[in-house]
């Protein structure tokens, strides 16, 4: 029975009146909260998120207030182009594969880049309240909501939920709480500036975040340019000093990129950065000869470990449940974020493949005798085909979206067109590389394929229809 008709008019009332008074019920600020595990040492408290489980009335009414927060903040151009996480028409992915554009184009130029990556201890539960409401100020939020918010933000309590057990209700200091719909819009206005200060001093580091997750590099040749990296990573330290932020310096990498790279050491607030080989960054392992080679090893094994599970606890095979288990559970450790990632090995496609040609062979019903019949009968594409259609699918935004991207040219008219591809205004100007890495990266693997497509796929209006007609034209 649909009670939404009831339940809307007693909700309007209450929200109305919440951003009347600039108050909130107390059982909105109580917070039961869920330990996620991160990663590392899981004995270790500080390796868990926690995620606060909180009243879903004021879930409905923080989705209200952030949707016209996010309207003015886009409509305004009031967050900056490096951040990708939680804005819309960003994601993990063009995070990955604008940064390791500009780290590709480099080291394919014969130049040597150095990498860091951050890591904020705490990062949401540090973010000082008085503060952020200065900041909410300034980006010209209204003041009824900045009001409403500061009071929801106040007097906060929480308690550890585990096995059914709960811990005593403890009061909340600052921070926003993760796992609220406000909170990850919230630290994203915070930290909006992190690298404010990089540009006015003309330091010329490309830094790129999603939410608290952020990384930079820069080209170096000389001690000069070290001295710059250094100066920009002094910056951000007093940019976490002066806002009441930390990093955790012990997290805190640099990976030395190119066959040249001199290898300069970096420091923190008097702490030596580690040097990595080979990092996790927002999912996807990137190796310092800028291979994917680790990243298909690794997605295949948690893949197939996943398919062992499903296989221990499902006895029967039949298509319907394979195709819902495999789908929600084992593809996507295969294809997340691959735009950034694609490989160019075949030993490489053949490891991510084969995880799925042994899923394939637990269907039992099947007619076909080949992994590409038993695939075309289940309705399934192969993952190389599926990430063509996400490669074409992310071009296409690119392309469509009102910011400025330097991956990309438009091709002369037709006239001066260098290949038969170029052949229309949707068409792109085939750049040309060295290596590996930049040959086969997403800006440059993409274009002879995006040519290729119909002018009518090309011009599609938006996502949904690219992508509609991208399936129909295979």
């Amino acid at each position: 029975m649909r009670l939404e008709n009831e339940l809307a008019v007693p909700l309007e009332i209450i929200f109305n009146m919440a951003l009347e008074t600039g108050c909130s019920p107390q059982e909105w600020k109580e917070a039961n909260v869920t330990p996620i595990f991160k990663k590392g040492t899981k004995g270790d408290p500080g390796n868990y998120r926690p995620v606060s489980l909180t009243s879903v009335p004021c879930r409905l009414m923080e989705s209200v207030v952030k949707d016209k927060i996010m309207s003015h903040l886009l409509e305004n151009n009031l967050i900056r182009d490096s951040q990708h996480g939680f804005m819309p028409g960003r994601s993990c992915s063009t995070n990955l594969v604008e940064f390791m554009d500009y780290v590709t184009r480099a080291v394919d130029e014969g130049k040597s880049v150095d990498i860091f990556y951050l890591d904020f201890a705490k990062a949401f539960d540090k973010v000082p309240r008085r503060r952020l409401v200065k900041k909410m100020t300034a980006k010209g939020i209204h003041p009824v909501v900045v009001t409403w918010i500061d009071q929801w933000l106040t007097n906060r309590t929480q308690r550890v939920c585990i096995n059914g057990e709960k811990s005593e209700s403890s009061p909340v200091e600052s921070g926003v709480p993760q796992g609220t719909v406000l909170g990850p819009i919230l630290f994203t206005i915070y930290i909006d500036d992190l690298e404010s200060e990089l540009k006015k001093l003309m330091l010329d580091v490309k830094v790129v975040k999603f939410a608290d997750d952020t990384k930079g590099a820069r080209v170096v040749s000389c001690e000069e340019d070290r001295d710059k990296l250094q100066q920009a990573l002094d910056c951000l330290c007093d940019w976490a000093d002066k806002w009441g932020m930390c990093f955790n310096l012990t997290k805190c990498k640099v990976m030395h990129v190119g066959p040249h790279n001199p290898g300069y050491e970096y420091f923190m607030r008097g702490t030596k950065l580690d040097t990595t080989e080979e990092e996790r960054d927002i999912g996807v392992t990137v190796t310092r000869n800028l291979k994917p080679s680790a990243q298909c090893s690794k997605a295949a094994g948690r893949a197939t470990s996943v398919l062992g599970q499903l296989r221990r606890n499902f006895h029967y095979g039949d298509r319907h449940t394979f195709l819902r288990l495999y789908k929600q559970y084992i593809r996507p450790h295969l294809e997340f974020s691959s735009p950034g990632w694609s490989p160019w090995l075949q030993g490489d496609k053949d490891v991510l493949e084969k995880v799925q040609e042994k899923a394939v062979k637990m269907v039992t019903g099947l007619k076909g005798t080949t992994y590409e019949e038993k695939c075309a009968e289940l309705g399934l594409e192969t993952l190389e085909e599926r990430r063509h259609g996400q490669d074409m699918a992310l071009v296409h935004k690119f392309l469509t979206s009102e910011r400025e991207t330097s991956m990309f040219v438009r091709a002369a008219a037709p006239e001066r067109a260098r290949t038969r591809q170029a052949t229309s205004q949707h068409s792109l100007t085939i750049q040309y590389a060295r290596t590996d890495p930049r040959k086969y990266s997403f800006a440059v693997r993409t274009v002879e394929k995006w040519n290729k497509l119909p002018d009518e796929v090309k011009a599609a209006p938006d996502g949904e229809k690219f992508r509609g007609l991208l399936k129909r034209g295979k």
